[in-house]
């Protein structure tokens, strides 16, 4: 039985052929778009223009006697993306879960003055649980 021969598979090796070998480059690529905005790390959802006003409801039934809170009807022309990042900023203030689920927030726990401070900080006119 005979062995196989090895390809020489070094940079500068004969064994494989380069795709790009016959590509000129010719000194310096051509220039790229001007101005183009950097994009940012924490690149947040536009703010919508009008935000309007938010319910907050108080909900205990079938969540085992846990309380939650429930920031529910925002105007149609906040996206979902908004209320996403909204939802996270509220987690983040309250140290606690939630969910967005459609077009709803929900926060655990039972803290609804620091959830409507938050709320009216952000722009929101805030109705439901005081």
């Amino acid at each position: 039985m005979s062995k196989k021969q090895k390809i020489d598979l070094t940079p500068t090796g004969q064994g494989l052929n380069n795709p790009f070998a016959s590509l000129n480059v010719g000194g310096e690529l051509p220039p790229g778009p001007a101005d183009k905005p950097a994009p940012t790390q924490n690149s947040e959802p536009p703010k919508p223009s009008k935000y309007g006003r938010v319910v907050l409801r108080k909900e205990k039934a079938h969540r085992g006697g846990k309380t939650v809170i429930v920031i529910y009807d925002f105007a149609p022309n906040i996206s979902l993306k908004y209320i996403e990042s909204l939802a996270g900023k509220l987690k983040a203030a309250c140290g606690c879960g939630g969910t967005t689920k459609e077009r709803t927030i929900e926060i655990q726990g039972d803290q609804p003055g620091r959830i409507r401070t938050l709320l009216e900080e952000e722009g929101f006119r805030v109705a439901g649980v005081s």
